[in-house]
């Protein structure tokens, strides 16, 4: 089973003059719940090399035995600061697309063709896509093979409203996901601020914020299992 986790380049945080990027816990659990099942894991970004790390996620605060795990793992550190190029990958070459999230898909990754065409040719080709926290960002532009809005008419999931008021940039943000999604037409639920959720609908896999990482991977897992049994 081969997996692509997808990871942001962007490392500012709007006009604040303070850094972001990806979250490290939506990084590490899923990479070891792929790793534990026997996954091959690549990583890749825009712009290829070391993505940039929130520093609010390694905060003492914010770590969790996943991250920890990283903290010990020199394999997986190597390749985290060794991304592939994103417009170097294909999607024919994975069973399954992982994008973590961190505030720095908002930018460049919610705006990327490269990002739109991988999504759309692996959902089209049978390959599911998982998404958490503020990745759900990425499918701003995706489409369906009618050319509307991917999630119009789908239940989705991610990062709240609510929770974007609780971290204090609302007003930072390019754009409130929660908002965004609903205006394209997506059937959004949540679970409470910083609750687990996770909504899968057919290959698509989405979940709220940080604590669901874990399991929106578990769910992507079972959904690609469901897929090669089908196969």
């Amino acid at each position: 089973m081969n997996v692509l986790m997808v990871l942001t380049s962007h490392d500012e945080l709007g006009d604040t003059g303070e850094k972001t990027g990806f979250w490290l816990e939506e990084f590490a659990a899923p990479y070891y719940a792929f790793l534990d099942a026997g996954a091959e894991i690549t990583l890749a970004s825009p712009k290829g090399g070391k993505p940039p790390l929130d520093p609010r996620s390694d905060t003492e605060d914010s770590q969790t035995e996943a991250t920890e795990r990283y903290k010990n793992d020199p394999d997986a550190q190597m390749k985290l600061a060794t991304t592939q190029i994103l417009s170097e990958v294909s999607a024919d070459d994975y069973d399954m697309i992982f994008y973590p999230g961190g505030h720095g898909p908002l930018w460049d990754l919610a705006e990327s063709d490269v990002s739109k065409a991988l999504i759309e040719n692996a959902l089209r080709s049978g390959r599911p896509v998982g998404l958490v926290c503020h990745a759900p960002a990425v499918l701003k532009t995706v489409e369906n093979e009618d050319g509307e809005p991917l999630v119009k008419g789908r239940k989705v999931t991610g990062f709240t409203n609510e929770e974007e008021e609780a971290v204090g940039l609302t007003d930072v943000v390019p754009f409130l996901l929660e908002d965004e999604l609903k205006k394209l037409g997506a059937d959004f639920s949540e679970a409470g601020t910083f609750k687990p959720h996770v909504v899968t609908e057919g290959l698509l896999v989405t979940g709220q914020n940080p604590p669901s990482s874990a399991p929106t991977a578990e769910a992507l897992l079972r959904v690609c299992a469901e897929q090669k049994e089908d196969a």
